[in-house]
């Protein structure tokens, strides 16, 4: 029979490896990559159907809204996924209001069912999950959307403490 040390060793390196475990697969659960409207292009059918994440800027005046069925409708231009082309640019406010007004970037029709969100507007980032659907247009079953530019405005007056 094994002593009472070498279980005491033996349960510890059980609970250490569960542990361990338990990290790694809630840290890989929760790093979810984005795509961009170019890599989802570049994939094109390969990816209808399936679970994706994409990222965008939010074109302005192709934004439509219905009430009664809380169907919100637009379209995304793309956006680099790349922080340091963004910081080149000259930060993500740049680089969403350049993906906007560019006539040649890519774009993707976006059709999402629930209430619209406040920062729904031109030039804001939308980070969706859901799928691509043969028709192409992507269906949207989460909205995220950020606004760099209402949050760099603020920025300032925070940091003199106002």
């Amino acid at each position: 029979m094994s002593s009472p040390r070498t279980k005491f060793f033996l349960g510890g390196i059980l609970i250490l490896a569960a542990v361990v475990y338990l990290i790694v697969s809630s840290t890989q659960a929760s790093a979810q990559y984005f795509m961009t409207v170019d890599e989802l292009n570049a994939k094109g059918q390969s990816l209808v159907d399936k679970n994706i994440r994409i990222s965008g800027a939010v074109i302005g005046d192709t934004i439509g809204y219905d009430p009664n069925s809380l169907t919100l409708k637009f379209t995304v231009a793309h956006v680099s996924g790349d922080n340091a082309e963004i910081d080149k640019e000259g930060g993500l406010a740049v680089a969403l209001h350049q993906a906007v007004i560019n006539p040649s970037s890519s774009k993707l029709r976006v059709v999402y069912v629930g209430v619209k969100p406040d920062l729904m507007r031109n030039e804001a980032q939308a980070i969706m999950t859901g799928h691509l659907g043969v028709d192409g247009v992507f269906y949207a079953d989460e909205l995220l959307l950020k606004c760099p530019t209402k949050y760099e405005q603020a920025v300032p007056n925070q940091a003199q403490g106002n």
